[in-house]
């Protein structure tokens, strides 16, 4: 009961923050600042893209904004959270304003987020969290997904400060689960940390990336990315910096098994795609004209199940099975602690198989069930309320994951220049939604004194 009440509170006051600055924009004595954010919007919107001059001149805009906030009767008497709430205001409608002006609009940003994309999307074909050294009392990937989610919500929404709250939600998530699997009196560190949110943002790998942390580093107020907000984006940064520079020697594995690894990822990832599924040895050779050639029929996941089958028989079928232990196993041979192992294993598998029908266009169907038994999804469960993030899918519940975050706003909000002079509006766009603060979970590894993080989305 606790937790929800502080859930709709935080809820609540960072919605405020929003409105509480469009109220004040509305006032007549706030007409001279309507038109300084006017003007300088569309001064600004006229310059060609420059990211250095850019962040100067918007940074230098919030400061001289925010003292002239504090010297205007308007915030006269107020306290330091109404005069941050303003402040958080001017943010996000300038920044949603500009955000065709300066996001991605560089050359070597849109190059780098090409890069990272396709770099994660050949590594989470195989990477394990083994290969990050990820302890095995932490390797429980159904807990991550909900924090998977919260990172690919980041491209839903314009202002810096909403972007920095998916990457804060997600390791929040991550911190609730590592503390939560932790042992009596050895709490996870900075150490325990890294290595899976690196391993979540490769699985998540968001479009643009990259284009989002620099346009956070550039554009959320300095003021403000202080503390423990600070702390956990300077682990984002680190972990995209671990994955452009990937190697075998960072996973743990020779650099030919790497190479092996990547190669068969590229043909994975070409086969679901359409391309044609080359044989390995000549990809190197083959011509641009047959690289295009498409495939007729994408396989059905039975198809694949059936060929694999088909390889398992000619193959050692007992090496295969190594890895998992309980195959061979009889329900008398099952302890009650194994069904915790049996049970993560399962939702895993579940949730694979999803991704992989979906990826293949294929209907899913749970085992027993045909295709043409009842459609898509028949038999097949929503994974428990402690892996859910949203309302649906493998999307897990805001509550269980301990960070609340407020779906965007659809509406516009419009603030009207109260004098007789121009009219001036100040429009909320479809995604200034207000949300996301965090909840009080302490971060492995966190190293600086814990700030309280309210940041809206």
């Amino acid at each position: 009961m606790e937790t929800n009440t502080t859930e709709a509170s935080v809820s609540s006051t960072t919605t405020r923050t929003w409105h509480d600055f469009l109220e004040r924009m509305r006032q007549p004595s706030a007409t001279e600042f309507v038109k300084t954010i006017k003007n300088f919007i569309v001064t600004f919107s006229k310059t060609d893209p420059n990211p250095e001059t850019d962040t100067e001149s918007v940074q230098e805009f919030f400061a001289t904004m925010d003292a002239n906030f504090r010297a205007h009767p308007l915030w006269a008497g107020r306290t330091e959270d109404e005069l941050e709430s303003t402040s958080e205001g001017l943010e996000k409608y300038i920044m949603t304003k500009l955000f065709p002006r300066v996001f991605a609009t560089h050359p070597n940003d849109t190059k780098i987020d090409n890069e990272l994309y396709n770099k994660s999307l050949l590594i989470q074909q195989f990477i394990l969290p083994e290969h990050l050294d990820i302890r095995p009392v932490y390797q429980n990937e159904t807990s991550w997904l909900p924090a998977q989610k919260e990172l690919q919500k980041i491209n839903s929404y314009k202002a810096p400060r909403d972007k920095l709250a998916c990457i804060i939600s997600c390791c929040k998530v991550i911190s609730t689960s590592l503390f939560n699997a932790s042992e009596s009196g050895s709490p996870p560190g900075a150490d325990d940390f890294l290595p899976v949110l690196i391993y979540v943002t490769i699985k998540a790998n968001p479009s643009q990336l990259h284009s989002n942390l620099v346009y956070i580093q550039r554009f959320r107020n300095r003021l403000r990315l202080v503390g423990e907000a600070e702390y956990l984006f300077t682990n984002m940064l680190s972990a995209e910096s671990f994955i452009l520079n990937i190697d075998g020697k960072a996973l743990s594995m020779d650099e030919s098994e790497f190479e092996r690894n990547m190669e068969s990822a590229r043909t994975i990832v070409a086969g679901l795609s359409g391309e044609y599924n080359v044989n390995v040895e000549t990809r190197r050779g083959e011509s641009e004209n047959v690289r295009e050639l498409k495939l007729k029929e994408v396989l059905s996941v039975s198809d694949l199940e059936n060929k694999g089958a088909g390889v398992v028989v000619e193959e050692k079928a007992s090496e295969k099975f190594w890895n998992f232990p309980f195959l061979y196993s009889r329900a008398a041979d099952l302890r009650v602690g194994d069904v915790e192992e049996l049970l993560n294993g399962y939702k895993q598998l579940v949730f694979k198989y999803v991704c992989l029908a979906k990826g293949l266009g294929a209907p899913v169907v749970p085992p027993g069930a045909t295709a043409d038994s009842g459609g898509e999804g028949v038999g097949v469960p929503a994974p428990p309320p402690e892996t859910q993030t949203g309302g649906g899918g493998i999307e897990g519940s805001r509550k269980e994951s301990g960070v609340p975050v407020a779906p965007p706003e659809s509406s516009e909000v419009e603030v009207v220049d109260g004098g007789q002079g121009d009219d001036v509006r100040v429009e909320g766009g479809g995604n200034d939604g207000v949300g996301a603060s965090t909840g009080e979970t302490p971060v492995a590894g966190e190293v600086v004194p814990h700030v309280e993080v309210n940041v809206e989305k």
